[in-house]
């Protein structure tokens, strides 16, 4: 498998989608590719208007992209593709989507046989065994937690350490540790914003200018730089 997990799509003061394109733009290769996009996490942006967001990127990048929202049979666009691409926003909203429309067992057995993966945000949320760690309000019922399970660990996006000043609620690790002591097999990773992940072939990589953090039941949580082996996530 090759995925691509990225924790946000735009840094604060740059454009969207900047500081992962020259990633993605390695990621594909020079040779131009067919994606299809799942706009799903989208709310409060019409999936036309995020899909044409999403467009003008790749295109600097000279990769064209297909919306499952575009076709009446939305399987068939990912059936088609030569990469397939999940955008952030809502997760509850992304997942019940996917599951209305039966693509979480399609976009799997795509990629578990060599379609590559590129999810940001909620898209990263959603290539984990579940979403039980994403930071998005449940705006939206859907069957299940359980998603594409590309990973075996999982993913907090955004990861923040600051604790608002005011603010006298659970910061994000005490959160995290909420979720390791109901779930003390699973690792958690922090994966802070500029970052993301590369895997390939069963090999894990962190990119970006900052560490993320590891959370496991029994272990106090720990930090590791880019270039630090993370491939105990993956057993």
């Amino acid at each position: 498998m090759r995925l691509l997990l990225i924790s946000n799509s735009t840094n604060a003061g740059e454009a969207y989608l900047e500081h992962p394109l020259q990633h993605i733009r390695t990621f594909l290769g020079k040779n131009p590719v067919n994606a299809a996009f799942v706009p799903y996490a989208g709310v409060t942006i019409s999936f036309d208007e995020y899909t044409d967001r999403v467009k003008t990127r790749f295109s600097e990048i000279g990769h064209t992209i297909r919306s499952v929202h575009e076709s009446a049979n939305p399987l068939e666009v990912i059936e088609n593709a030569d990469v397939i691409v999940v955008g952030g926003g809502n997760t509850f909203h992304l997942v019940k989507l996917m599951q209305a429309n039966g693509l979480i067992d399609a976009i799997r057995k795509r990629v578990q046989s060599g379609t590559p993966y590129i999810g940001w945000s909620a898209g990263s949320n959603v290539a984990c065994p579940s979403i039980r760690t994403t930071n998005d309000m449940p705006i939206v019922e859907p069957d299940s937690f359980n998603v594409i399970n590309l990973i075996p660990f999982q993913i907090n996006p955004h990861y923040l350490d600051a604790n608002p000043e005011g603010h006298a609620g659970e910061t994000r690790e005490m959160r995290i540790e909420e979720f390791i002591e109901a779930n003390p097999g699973m690792f958690v990773v922090g994966l802070r914003e500029g970052t993301m992940f590369l895997i390939e072939d069963g090999s894990i990589r962190l990119i970006g200018p900052r560490p993320a953090r590891i959370f496991k039941k029994d272990i106090k949580p720990y930090e590791l730089e880019p270039g630090a082996d993370f491939s105990f996530l993956m057993h």
